[in-house]
C-alpha cells in the first residue's frame, strides 16, 4: 500500500510538471472588447482573436478621388450590416491608392451598426473554417480582411480562400463577409508563358488551363472594385485635403502645391499615400498641427467636424 502511494504521489508530480510545459489555453474572444481583431496563433496551440487596441481611425470622408469606389464598397457593406445578400469583395489596382483605408474607413462608419472586423494574414487563410466556426451564430456582422494580398502557385492559403469563398460542402456564415485588398487583378503572378497555352476556337480567343486556375480564385469575389493612379490634379486635392485636416491655412496650402509636386516626383508616385506623407511632413516643418490635446480632445474635435 506504501508502494502504491509513493507511486501515485510520483505520478501526481510528473503530471504537474508536464502541465506547465503546456501552452496557456486560449483565450475566449472578447467580443466588448474592441471593433477589430487580429487573427493570431502561437505555436503549439489553436489560434485566437486578439482585439486591436488603437483602431485606425480613417473616415470616409478623408478618401478622395476614389468616389466611384467608395460608392460600391459603402453599398455593398451597407446590405451586409442590414442583413441582406451582399458579395466578398476584391480590391485591386495601384499602389497608395486608398484600397486599404477604404476598408478601415467602412469600419469606422458602421460599427455602431453592429460591423466588426478580423484581419488575417495569408500564410493563416488555413485557419479561415475555424474562424468561420467562431463567428457563427454571433449577431455581429464580420468582415474578414486580407491587405496585400497575393499567392505563388501552391501555396496551401490559396485553396483555404477558394473553399471558404464559395467551394465548400458547408454553406459559409451567413454574418461573414471576405474584403481583400490585392495589387493583382488575379492575386496570382502571370508569365509569359501561359500566353502561349491561349487556343483558338472559332474567332474566340480561350486562355489554358493554368490561368483558368488562376481566374478562378478571383471570380469568387462577387464583387470587383478597381483602383488607377491619380492625376496632379487629383494629387493636389488629396495633399490640400490633408493639409487642411493638420490646420494649415488656405493660403498657405496653395503655396505649398510646387512642393507638393516636387515631392512626389522624388517618390515616383501621385497616390494618396504619398500626399498624406508629404502633409505630415510640410505640416511638421512648419511648426504646424502639433498634438497639444489629449487623445480623447483630438478624437471630440475630429468628431465635431464630422
Amino acid at each position: 500500500m506504501e508502494k502504491l502511494n509513493r507511486f501515485i504521489e510520483r505520478a501526481e508530480l510528473i503530471l504537474t510538471r508536464f502541465e506547465r510545459m503546456l501552452p496557456p489555453p486560449v483565450p475566449a474572444p472578447d467580443w466588448n472588447a474592441s471593433i477589430a481583431y487580429r487573427w493570431r496563433k502561437v505555436q503549439g496551440r489553436s489560434g485566437y482573436l486578439q482585439p486591436v487596441t488603437q483602431v485606425h481611425r480613417i473616415r470616409l470622408s478623408d478618401l478622395r478621388g476614389v468616389e466611384k469606389q467608395k460608392s460600391l464598397i459603402e453599398a455593398n457593406t451597407l446590405q451586409f450590416v442590414r442583413g441582406l445578400p451582399a458579395n466578398n469583395a476584391l480590391l485591386t489596382g495601384a499602389r497608395g491608392t486608398g484600397k486599404s483605408s477604404l476598408v478601415k474607413a467602412v469600419l469606422n462608419r458602421y460599427f455602431r451598426d453592429g460591423l466588426r472586423l478580423i484581419e488575417v494574414e495569408k500564410h493563416d487563410l488555413l485557419d479561415l473554417p475555424e474562424i468561420v466556426d467562431l463567428v457563427a451564430g454571433r449577431s455581429e456582422r464580420f468582415i474578414v480582411y486580407c491587405d496585400d494580398l497575393s499567392f505563388d502557385s501552391n501555396e496551401p492559403g490559396y485553396k483555404a480562400l477558394k473553399v471558404v469563398l464559395d467551394g465548400s460542402v458547408a454553406a459559409s456564415s451567413e454574418n461573414l463577409l471576405v474584403y481583400a485588398t490585392s495589387n493583382r487583378r488575379h492575386l496570382m503572378p502571370e508569365f509569359m508563358q501561359e500566353n502561349l497555352e491561349y487556343k483558338h476556337v472559332g474567332e474566340e480567343l480561350h486562355p489554358g488551363e493554368t490561368s483558368e486556375e488562376k481566374i478562378s480564385l478571383s471570380e469568387r469575389f462577387g464583387l470587383w472594385v478597381s483602383f488607377y493612379p491619380f492625376d496632379q490634379d487629383e494629387y493636389l486635392a488629396i495633399v490640400a485635403h490633408w493639409l487642411n485636416d493638420f490646420g494649415v491655412p488656405a493660403r498657405a496650402i496653395e503655396q505649398a502645391r510646387t512642393d507638393a509636386l516636387q515631392w512626389s516626383l522624388l517618390r515616383g508616385s501621385r497616390s494618396g499615400r504619398v500626399a498624406w506623407q508629404f502633409a505630415r511632413d510640410w505640416a511638421g516643418r512648419h511648426g504646424i498641427g502639433q498634438v497639444t490635446a489629449t487623445p480623447a480632445k483630438v478624437s471630440k474635435r475630429r468628431a465635431r467636424r464630422a
